[in-house]
């Protein structure tokens, strides 16, 4: 283990939630928001933040009173330090009160170390050498600087052409497929919570089977609408070593092909922030950053009709050092623009993903670059070390504005079944996600005159898309290609088949049949050894022989229980506590769930209990909220369930809401952990288990298949025998008994209330359909009396059918199957 104590940047995620909690609670107050202006602590520490904050005003500070345990730090090192996790902000002075309340509710540090001036002068005074480190007018630092003259001259360097007349198709294909740019990383995305704030429309995970191909990220703006908002990125570095305004341009060019499957409208409301990475000083690199800089900013984004309002650089992109023989080395990256894409949305439903559905249907390809097929900087040549001569490029913006007006018409109207754009790997890898995502087939015909112009056709990362149509609409998307002028550069190249096989002809001669769950095994490897050398090798072996079951159906839905959005409000609306520790982040959407199903959604902090300024007599229900309480740091769950039993007035006042017969309790996640731990005090639950970590041993979030089975529980009544998806984000699931007599007799007594199961709907033990390996899939449990339910995913993410990660194509209601948990608590409140 090694630890980098010379780190300037320490994170620490538990004290950015109540700092972002302290913010949050301030805008909540609208007019009454005591924040007048607020500036992150980032680059540069105090040193940096403070004076723009008082850009306008000036200052006076006082360095002693900035909050430091590390009293040997010299002023410059107070001031300067780059320690994450804080925020400058002006408030004025009659506002401070309710400013330190906030703070103290949420645990938040906070120190007032200085006041604005009105004389734009900085001053910082050291109590300690009572001197004055700076004292300074802010025009001089921040005024505006002269302007630099550079005078950079461009690097020649000579490229060449890959010789592609030996390359053997398959074993490019398997080449490519194992480079970490294409490869299969659900490594990556299953260890970060994507499902937490419940507005989440479209992760990176899409269809039956929970593949990773998803081309953009889709959020709702509230729980009430279907307005939200669209993000993609979009890079291309590796071709910025043969020309770099072509990278900068296809960064551009893909981010917007990612973005296209998702309802936009004008393509002016796209706008992009631009992050800017080049090792300056370098011989070239200055002159490929100019470039590239004015090929994008003054003649590609206004063609384009787009802006990039927002970005950041790192010009400093190389590290060296000296061998032991005396010798200096030194690498430096290539330059690199990495784009970020955002677009308003006002239906997150019109997202079209990549993965192929089972109907009669033919694949059309896009190919915005007009069959040029340049191979320059592409996997496949990564693969083979080498980096080519000519690279993809947008020759013709007005062809890009046409194709991404025609997808919004084909999107907008539903006339597409899958959408998945061209990047890394090229045409053949962009089929054979498709193919991943669904389990199904595809077969391929092409016309090439030779191998090598059919390698250059599969390989070439040329910026397109693939389209799925049913046959019963091609004639209305062809219509749309020809109203937009696309006739050119639409192709159609295939079908569908329920034989799994990837079928590839050219001039109707078969070049490569592969089963596409081997290919997908390829693809995976990539996952598969990062997670047996960084989790649990048994269950890194379980996901990955998963992959080959020719029989698995994919997630299923069952249930017959209606969800629609209509709930009985009566004469009132009773209260339910929305309970939460430092450290709680999912109490939000539990707050959002609850209210639609018709209660008052009161937020409870345990500082408010401690200090007793609420208490639980005059809630009907109290719910605890997942996350990570005190970190976790304690075992999950612990901290804050120490905080209630080691506190006798609190204790006996939560007893006796327990033992009250008209009230009801839900635990989720770090909430179930905490009641597991309150077993003793909470009747009918002493057979309860304790939550230790998942048998993987990493943190898991996924969106998996459970069923719910028939219990006393008032929460789940009426959903017995269903089976339905629903998110965990949880690194503490697995379930540890006292004795097996706990399992038989929460069994004899039906107290076993959620379970995992997998694809068949059977339960199961297995990874990652369990993603805790729990016992029989057990994951929630309730009490004798079914008051108190406890259960570790998260149903408060999913209560809304559009916050499915999957569902089946006839979901169509606004309230998906789990709002049901959330009126049976209404209706149980009377």
């Amino acid at each position: 283990l090694h630890l980098d104590f010379d780190s300037v940047q320490r994170d620490n995620a538990e004290m950015q939630r109540r700092c972002q909690e302290v913010i949050n609670s301030c805008i909540s107050l609208e007019d009454k928001n005591p924040i007048l202006s607020i500036h992150d602590i980032g680059a540069g520490g105090l040193s940096n933040g403070t004076p723009e904050l008082v850009s306008e005003t000036g200052g006076k500070f006082n360095l002693r009173a900035i909050h430091n345990e590390e009293k040997s730090m010299s002023p410059m090192e107070i001031w300067c330090c780059e320690a994450q996790e804080r925020y400058v902000l002006a408030i004025e002075q009659k506002d401070l009160k309710i400013f330190d309340d906030i703070c103290k509710r949420e645990r938040c540090p906070y120190a007032v170390f200085g006041e604005a001036t009105g004389d734009k002068h900085l001053t910082l005074e050291d109590s300690h050498f009572k001197n004055k480190p700076i004292d300074i007018d802010l025009k001089v630092i921040l005024g505006k600087p002269p302007k630099m003259l550079r005078d950079v001259k461009s690097k020649i360097k000579e490229f060449h052409d890959f010789d592609l007349s030996n390359i053997d198709l398959e074993q490019a294909l398997h080449k490519v497929l194992r480079l970490p740019a294409v490869a299969n990383k659900t490594f990556l995305i299953t260890i970060a919570d994507r499902s937490i704030t419940g507005l989440v429309a479209r992760d990176q995970m899409v269809g039956p089977y929970q593949t990773p191909i998803s081309d953009s990220a889709v959020t709702a703006a509230s729980f009430k609408s279907f307005s939200g908002e669209a993000m993609s990125m979009g890079e291309r570095t590796p071709i910025a070593i043969i020309n770099a305004p072509a990278s900068g341009r296809m960064a551009i060019g893909e981010a917007i092909t990612n973005i296209a499957g998702t309802f936009i409208g004008d393509i002016g409301k796209i706008k992009m922030s631009a992050n800017w990475m080049c090792a300056c000083g370098e011989e070239g690199e200055d002159a490929k950053l100019f470039e590239t800089v004015k090929a994008v900013g003054m003649e590609l984004c206004p063609a384009l009709g787009i802006s990039i309002p927002v970005g950041k650089d790192s010009l400093s992109m190389r590290t060296g050092w000296n061998q032991k023989n005396g010798t200096k080395e030194k690498v430096m990256s290539p330059l690199s623009l990495v784009i970020s894409a955002f677009a308003p949305v006002s239906d997150i439903r019109k997202t079209v993903t990549a993965e192929l559905k089972n109907a009669p249907s033919k694949l059309f390809l896009i190919d915005i670059g007009a069959n040029k097929n340049r191979i320059g900087a592409s996997c496949l040549l990564q693969t083979h070390n080498d980096i080519g001569k000519i690279t993809p490029d947008i020759d013709n913006p007005e062809l890009l504005v046409n194709f991404f007006n025609a997808m919004q018409e084909l999107v907008k109207n539903e006339f597409i079944s899958a959408y998945h754009d061209r990047a890394d790997g090229g045409l053949i890898v962009t089929v054979l996600e498709m193919c991943f995502g669904g389990h199904i087939g595809a077969a391929l015909n092409f016309n090439a005159p030779n191998s090598s112009e059919l390698i250059k056709l599969l390989f070439t990362e040329e910026l397109g898309a693939v389209i799925q149509v049913e046959e019963t609409l091609i004639s209305k998307v062809k219509a749309v290609f020809s109203k937009f002028g696309l006739n050119d550069v639409v192709n159609e190249i295939g079908s569908l088949n329920n034989s799994k096989q990837f079928i590839l002809t050219n001039n109707n001669k078969e070049i490569l049949k592969k089963n596409i769950l081997k290919l997908k095994s390829v693809w995976s490897e990539l996952t598969y050894k990062m997670q047996s050398s960084r989790d649990n090798p048994i269950c890194a072996k379980e996901e990955f022989d998963s992959i080959l079951d020719a029989e698995n159906p994919g997630m299923q839905y069952k249930f017959s229980f209606e969800t629609n959005k209509t709930v009985n409000i009566k004469t009132h609306k009773p209260k339910v506590a929305i309970l939460r520790e430092q450290g709680i982040n999912g109490h939000i959407e539990m707050a959002a769930a609850f209210d639609l199903a018709g209660f008052e959604s009161i937020d409870v902090h345990m500082t408010d209990l401690l200090n007793n300024k609420i208490n639980f007599n005059d809630f009907k229900g109290f719910v605890a909220c997942g996350g990570f309480s005190y970190g976790d740091v304690l075992g999950a769950g612990s901290g804050w369930a120490r905080s209630i039993l080691f506190n006798e007035r609190l204790k006996d006042n939560i007893v006796s809401f327990f033992n009250r017969s008209d009230t009801f309790t839900l635990g989720i996640c770090n909430g179930c952990q905490m009641l597991s731990q309150l077993k003793n005090i909470i009747p009918g639950a002493s057979h309860w288990p304790y939550f230790k970590k998942n048998k993987s041993e990493q943190f898991e979030a996924r969106f998996v298949s459970v069923e719910i089975l028939p219990t006393p529980s008032v929460l789940l009544n009426g959903m017995q025998g269903a089976i339905i998806g629903v998110p965990v984000a949880h690194g503490e699931g697995f379930c540890e008994f006292e004795s097996p007599a706990s399992i038989k007799a929460l069994k004899d007594n039906n107290l076993i209330g959620v379970r995992y199961v997998d694809n068949f709907g059977k339960p199961t033990e297995k990874y990652p359909y369990n993603p805790n390996s729990s016992f029989e899939g057990i994951t929630g449990l309730t009490t004798l009396d079914g008051r108190v339910t406890i259960m570790m995913p998260h149903p408060e993410r999913v209560f809304r059918t559009v916050q499915l990660s999957y569902r089946h194509q006839d979901m169509k209601s606004e309230m998906g199957p789990w709002f049901k948990l959330f009126t049976n608590a209404r209706d149980f409140a009377g």
